[in-house]
This record gives structure tokens, sequence and C-alpha cells, in this order.
């Protein structure tokens, strides 16, 4: 039975959306009239699917917002219920029919649906999710295909989980680290930018009228914030033209590569950036190989889910390596923006034949790092900005300060 996507009326006029399971689009809507609904339209999703796929692969940006999807909580939750259920020797088309279910989002019902429908139609579950490559990256797919060939899906999917989970649960802990940095800065901007276009221009045209000359650090801060009042909104304007110019041309892989290469070596962002590509590269190389794909392969696809577009190449290269003989140490060695610390564990494991725990132990290693590292960053970047603050308010209140005191020695 394949899934069909429905927009349908009831006996009150009000419209409503949903997901069934029928044989055919005819069957759908005798269903709908058993229910009482009067049917608008019926699709089945994985037609639609394929067409929003396809299209997303050509580069639109509506297209890529229309595919199927689903976020990386809600993936991790999935994994982790269908871990548990083909676990407990359920068949798979009822372990994807439960966990669809047990859905809260209509989405992403109707995209386990669709994978169950190819599911009984004899394709794998790999395949089957092959459909809605926007929901299930090709490290996911390539995972699970390699479980179901070594007739171990319910162990490789419940390592898929911890997977998923661990990953996100990394996510919310820098995103949440980053947070009060952020706010913190763009509330120190819009008070400074407040007290330089609106108050100081009022507190020292008093001084202005009395003809004497101004100290210059009063001038500056008059001629400043004449600039902001005059051409503040051409500023803001002009910021948000080059932000998103920078961003359409990032979209691009060629300029992306360029601005990738230089993070990764540029001293202020390359340990940051090198420590979160490592993270990711190591734990999607220790789950692959866990679960039996080959280190070729599971090169290739851990080198695909790395953020940096220029450590992608390198990494493609260091596949390149190994498929001709070498190992994975002197390949990974020879690009030479990897911690050391990994690839002494890489090594270690390759020379006592303990390769899998030793990438798991370095995946696990350098998220540590990597958490640290942001801890320490964020910790920094607190007090850097409060007293940047503090020094500009400071600068504001000297010059306005400093010809009250001129005026009260003119006077004495």
């Amino acid at each position: 039975m394949a899934a069909f996507e429905y927009q349908a009326l009831n006996q009150n006029g009000q419209k409503k959306k949903g997901v069934l399971e029928a044989d055919s689009a005819r069957h759908a809507r005798q269903q709908l009239r058993e229910k009482g609904l009067i049917a608008l339209s019926v699709e089945p999703i994985s037609d639609r699917s394929k067409s929003a796929g396809a299209s997303a692969q050509k580069g639109s940006v509506l297209s890529r917002l229309l595919a199927p999807s689903m976020s990386p909580k809600e993936l991790a939750l999935c994994t982790r219920q269908l871990a548990t259920l083909v676990q407990a020797a359920m068949p798979l088309e009822e372990v994807l029919q439960a966990v669809a279910a047990q859905s809260e989002r209509s989405k992403v019902k109707s995209l386990l649906l669709a994978v169950r429908s190819k599911v009984t139609e004899g394709y794998t579950l790999a395949d089957s999710m092959a459909e809605f490559p926007s929901a299930f990256p090709e490290m996911y797919r390539s995972t699970v295909a390699a479980g179901e060939h070594a007739g171990h899906l319910g162990l490789v999917l419940n390592e898929l989980a911890d997977y998923t989970e661990n990953k996100e649960q990394s996510r919310q802990k820098i995103q949440l680290a980053l947070l009060y940095p952020g706010l913190l800065t763009v509330a120190s901007v819009a008070i400074v930018s407040f007290l330089l276009a609106v108050v100081v221009p009022d507190v020292v045209k008093v001084f202005i009228r009395t003809g004497n000359q101004l100290p210059p650090l009063t001038a500056g801060l008059i001629a400043v914030s004449d600039f902001l009042k005059n051409y503040g909104l051409h500023l803001l304007l002009l910021l948000c033209a080059g932000f998103l110019l920078f961003s359409s041309a990032y979209r691009k892989p060629a300029f992306r590569k360029q601005v990738d290469h230089f993070l990764v070596d540029a001293p202020l962002s390359r340990k940051i950036s090198r420590g979160m590509n490592a993270a990711r590269f190591a734990g999607t190389l220790s789950i692959l190989t866990k679960s039996g794909v080959p280190l070729v392969e599971g090169l290739s696809i851990a080198g695909a889910v790395m953020p940096n577009y220029f450590l992608r190449d390198q990494i493609q290269q260091v596949a390149q390596k190994v498929r001709e003989g070498s190992s994975l140490f002197k390949a990974l060695e020879s690009i030479g923006r990897f911690p050391p610390m990994m690839l002494y564990m890489i090594a270690s494991g390759e020379r006592s034949g303990e390769l899998e725990p030793m990438l798991d132990r370095a995946a696990r290693q350098q998220q540590q790092s990597l958490e640290a590292l942001m801890a320490t960053v964020v910790g920094l970047f607190e007090p850097v900005v409060l007293i940047a603050m503090g020094g500009v308010v400071l600068t504001i209140v000297l010059a306005i300060l400093l010809p009250i005191l001129n005026m009260n020695q003119l006077i004495g």
C-alpha cells in the first residue's frame, strides 16, 4: 500500500489535511468518502517527494524548502524508536507504521509512511530512505544499508541513534554557549548607537552654543554622532546588502572553498574550525566502520558530511591514498590540518588492529576538546565585550565632561 496526502472538506465545509494508506488514489478517495469527507486533492507522497528532491538537486532554494525533511531532533527521536522496535523483532513495515503513528508532525508522519510504502513494494530500508535525501543524509543511509547487508539492522540502528542524539546534544550545547555572547554584542551595539545618535547631540548642543573651542575628544564624538545621524540608515542598508551578497556568493562551491580554506588556516579561527571538522569526521567514520562500511567508502562519506568544503576535498585525496595502499594515519598526516592527538590515536589503532574502538575514542576526545575550547572562547568573549562597551561608554562620558571642566576653569 502507498501513502497519500490529502486535502478534503468535512460536512461543515472546513478544510482538513492528513495522510492515509491506500492501494491507489481511487481507493484513497473512497476511504475519504466513507469518513464523510469530500476529497479536494489526493497525491502520492513518494511521487511528490521525488519531484521535490529532483528540483532540490538543481539548486532552487524554494525547492529545497519544499523537499520533505526532518529536524535533527526529529531524526534522532525517530532513529531511537526504530532501533527499539527493530530490536524487539517486529516486522519492518509494522515498525515504520508504529513510528509514524507516534509522530506529532504530519510532515514527519507522511515521510515515514512514504518510506513504509516503498518497503512494502520490496525495496530495502536504505533504498526507501534514498527517496528522501533531505530527510536522511548520505551517511545515515549508508549506515542503514551496511546494517541490512550484515543482518544486524537493530544493532546498527541503535548505534546510529546514539550518534544522532549525541550530535544533536553537542549542537544544542554550542548554540546555547553562543546565545548569551551574541545577545550581549547586539545589545551593546544598539545601546552605543542610541547614545551616539540621540543622546549625545542634545547634550553637546549646549557647549556648541558657547562658541568656545571644544576638546578634540568631544569634537570627534560629535563628528561620529553626526555621521550616524545622517548616514546611519545608509550604513545599515549597506551592511545588510553586503551580508546578502556574501551569503549569495558563499553558496557557490568555488567561493565557499576559498573562504573555508582561509578559516581552516587563519590564526584566530583555525583551532575552532579544525576541531569542529575533526570531531564531525571522526564521529562519522567511527559509526560507519562499526556498522561494517569499508574504510575507503567510509572516508568518502565522512568527508562529504564535514562542514568545511576545503577539507572535504582534502579527505577525498586521503581516500585515494588509502585506496592506493597508504595507511590512514599517513594519509591524514599528509594534510597537516588534523589535531595530533587524533592522528596518534588512529595510528595506535592501526598498529594494534583495533581501529574501530580507537576511532570511537578519538571522536569522543575531539568532541570533548571542542566543547572545552568553545567554553573557553565564550568565557573570554563575555568580559571582552563588557570591557569594550565600558570603554565606549567611558569615552562618551569623558567627551561630555571635558567641556564642563573647561568652562569651570574659564569661570574660575
